[in-house]
């Protein structure tokens, strides 16, 4: 049994706070993009073969699959759900129709914040003007962007509303980290950070913790400068771990590692949605979001991708920002959330998801325990192709 997560459950399993009454008509929506990684079974590590999955899926997926920056990734998407049992199921058998175009093309479909064994030399880039683009202005920033994430997007159709929700969960994006934290390797090597994929994400001028915004006007301003100093390409290439979508009416959350198993993804997805619902209430009682300094808040970011749920976290609600376990911000974090919990009806969903993560750990513990068996990369490799499959917990609920 994982020692990270004893201290917290108990927070959710025994409520005392009653649901409240929402301001909205039902649940919000919440969507999913998983980026994924393709592997040569044979060698474990990369194949360039994206373009070929993409082909065999799309018949069924349609544009639910699409590519990203390189040939060694793609990317699936789901419709917007208010049930997280109707998520799973989407999810899964997403992955699973994936990892059958990936097997037709020679390759194997793994989860994974990061590669964890690297070929040589620079990732083949997807075809296309925007990446090429990109390439001839950032250089060998993309030669190390071969990481995976997990976007979830809670729909939005109002942008000033969105943005003041995002100011009040920046403060519990390093609680986000830590929980979906899947990419403790990267090309044959322990990183000594339970999340690389976030600490290589914030190389980029645009990434990490958003700024706090006073309107919509102040967003737009700043990305359409930011866009004039080739900062960031356009839209698509702000990179926050927040941020309207530029094409959807949604708030898309970004932080997350791609979540080992669709029991994680749910589990992340079912928080986030949680949080923004805390948050609008937050909004409507017009209570002011917590503004910690930019500099703690990046701080807590690099502390929650290096630790994870097994060390310690910086606690940006305390006036001395002392450092305190990460369990205790996760629980604190969980208290937070929990009549959102309830409004929603996810409550049993996230007793059942969080008792696994009790007794299995996060992504990062699953590939590190994979690795100490034999110490051999190639086994990390082969557990995260047979859990990248794993059917959903919601099938027993």
């Amino acid at each position: 049994m994982s020692s990270e997560m004893k201290p917290v459950i108990g927070e959710l399993t025994t409520p005392d706070v009653a649901p409240a009454a929402g301001r909205r008509a039902g649940p919000m929506t919440v969507g999913v993009e998983e980026e994924f990684l393709l592997i040569d079974p044979e060698t474990r590590t990369l194949a360039p073969v994206a373009e070929a999955v993409i082909a065999k899926a799309s018949p069924l997926l349609g544009d639910h699959v699409t590519p990203e920056l390189t040939r060694y990734q793609v990317e699936s998407r789901t419709e917007p759900h208010t049930s997280l049992t109707d998520l799973a199921e989407q999810l899964h058998a997403m992955r699973l129709h994936l990892a059958r175009a990936a097997t037709a093309s020679g390759a194997r479909l793994v989860s994974s914040g990061a590669p964890v064994l690297l070929p040589a030399g620079p990732p083949p880039l997807s075809s296309g003007e925007r990446y090429v683009r990109s390439a001839a202005q950032f250089a060998a920033l993309d030669d190390e962007q071969v990481s995976c994430a997990c976007h979830i997007h809670i729909g939005f159709d109002d942008r000033d509303l969105a943005l003041q929700v995002s100011n009040h969960l920046r403060l519990w994006l390093p609680a986000l980290i830590t929980l979906a934290a899947n990419s403790p390797f990267w090309g044959g090597r322990d990183t000594g950070y339970a999340s690389w994929r976030t600490i290589a994400w914030n190389r980029w001028p645009v990434a990490g913790p958003p700024p706090y915004f006073d309107s919509t006007g102040h967003y737009d301003d700043l990305v359409a400068t930011l866009i004039s100093t080739g900062a960031v390409l356009d839209h698509s290439g702000v990179y926050w771990d927040i941020r309207p979508s530029h094409h959807l009416p949604t708030l898309e959350i970004r932080v997350a590692d791609a979540a080992l198993t669709v029991n994680h993804t749910i589990l992340l997805a079912a928080l986030v949605r949680a949080a923004a619902a805390t948050a609008l209430e937050a909004v409507h009682r017009r209570e002011p979001a917590v503004r910690p300094d930019p500099h703690l808040l990046r701080a807590a970011h690099w502390r929650a991708a290096r630790d994870g749920l097994a060390g310690e976290a910086v606690s940006l609600g305390h006036p001395h920002h002392r450092l305190e376990p990460a369990q205790h911000h996760l629980r604190d974090f969980l208290t937070w959330l929990r009549t959102a919990l309830h409004r929603h009806n996810d409550l049993q969903h996230l007793e059942a998801l969080a008792s696994h993560l009790q007794h299995h750990g996060t992504g990062a513990s699953h590939q590190r325990r994979a690795y100490q068996r034999r110490h051999r990369f190639t086994d990390v490799v082969d557990n995260l192709v047979t859990l990248t499959l794993a059917p959903p917990i919601s099938r027993q609920l």
